[in-house]
């Protein structure tokens, strides 16, 4: 690896990386987070303004979006989130053996921290020096972990850049995310009738047995090398002395092919229905698109670029397939050409969720690349 980083550079991640993982922001809460990204690039005399998009979103802050102006009028824009799932413990955020964890058993925050983090030292190189070739945007957003919807709410139109990175895939660096599935959420409600379990049981219709046999019937887990489903929330029912009279399900299907991910959906939409028919209960079954995925091919601008930046750093890339979205999903959505990356962390939304040392200052050695070759590809179009 050639990052390129002084001992001065690296020390100030470091710093900025636990300072940001100290600061609680679960999906919803990004206000505190909001504000001290904010004052530290404002630190820099950089302009940071914030999107009305909180309420859309479901936070009490909107996305920030800061520019940072190139001697050309080419620009690249650089993607974060400010969110994190929901914390189990207090966040003492430690580094040992080469490694950032978190001492208490509970998630550390480096998604997508690590990558904000990176961003924020990346900008503080930039107005330190001359300014770069291209132009650079800084996007952090918010409520990713729960559906993309601060990317959803943002309005891609206002970027002055062509193209962008979303540094949020936990894995090695390197990994370029050329295939992203689309992902579509099930919701259902079982309605049956209640009844004494104990006195008159037969005059009850149990919602819960119902929904129990749909999910059996029910295609789950990895169902071929692009496509999955899961059942992952059901709830119901009073008390044991009650023939459960509603039971609510959640599912989800996500594929790299649309066609596929349709099939499943309806297998799932038809075993449950065959399962309320069966049981004489009511049934009432929404589906939802949560984000539209996107495949891309090696001669993808964004994808070559990636490769130079990453070549230049020490580091082989590898397009891959992910089941995950991004912010990267919902910006495509509206026109913008960008690509997810790896970002080096690992075990994400685990209480073991850990980054190293080394992959955090290869993220911010990546995106300095980012930058430079952009700057390179944008001089020789000028020549």
């Amino acid at each position: 690896m050639r990052t390129g980083l002084s001992d001065d550079a690296r020390a100030r991640l470091h710093d900025t990386f636990a300072a940001l993982c100290r600061i609680p922001s679960p999906t919803g809460h990004e206000r505190r987070c909001a504000d001290w990204v904010a004052r530290e690039l404002a630190g820099f005399g950089i302009a940071v303004s914030e999107d009305g998009s909180a309420a859309a979103a479901g936070s009490d802050a909107g996305n920030l979006l800061v520019r940072i102006p190139g001697r050309g009028s080419r620009w690249l824009m650089l993607a974060a989130h400010l969110d994190t799932v929901p914390l189990t413990a207090e966040l003492e955020p430690v580094l040992s053996e080469g490694v950032w964890r978190n001492a208490a058993p509970g998630v550390l925050g480096a998604d997508n921290k690590a990558a904000v983090a990176a961003l924020i030292e990346l900008a503080r190189q930039l107005t330190a020096a001359e300014p770069p070739e291209v132009g650079v945007e800084l996007l952090f957003t918010v409520c990713e972990e729960t559906g993309l919807h601060g990317a959803k709410a943002f309005d891609a139109s206002c970027l002055r850049s062509e193209l962008g990175y979303v540094f949020d895939h936990a894995s090695p660096i390197g990994e370029i995310v050329t295939a992203s599935p689309t992902h579509m959420g099930i919701a259902a409600t079982v309605r049956g009738r209640a009844a004494h379990a104990g006195i008159q049981p037969e005059a009850g219709r149990s919602a819960i047995v119902a929904a129990a046999r749909a999910i059996t019937a029910m295609p789950h887990g990895r169902l071929d090398a692009e496509t999955t489903a899961n059942v992952g929330i059901i709830s119901g029912g009073t008390a044991t002395n009650v023939v459960a009279e509603r039971c609510l399900l959640e599912a989800e299907v996500r594929g790299l092919s649309q066609p596929r991910v349709d099939e499943v959906v309806t297998a799932i939409v038809d075993s449950l229905q065959d399962a309320a028919d069966a049981a004489a209960c009511d049934l009432d079954v929404s589906v939802a698109k949560g984000f539209t995925g996107y495949r891309l091919r090696p001669s993808d601008p964004a994808v070559e670029l990636a490769g130079r930046a990453l070549r230049s750093i020490g580091y082989e890339p590898r397009p891959i397939s992910s089941g995950g979205g991004s912010d990267a999903n919902a910006l495509r959505v509206q026109g913008f050409q960008c690509v997810n990356l790896a970002n080096g962390t690992q075990h994400p939304h685990e209480p073991i969720e850990c980054v190293s040392a080394e992959a955090l200052e290869a993220g911010l050695a990546l995106a300095v690349a980012l930058v430079r070759e952009a700057g390179a590809a944008a001089a020789e179009i000028s020549a």
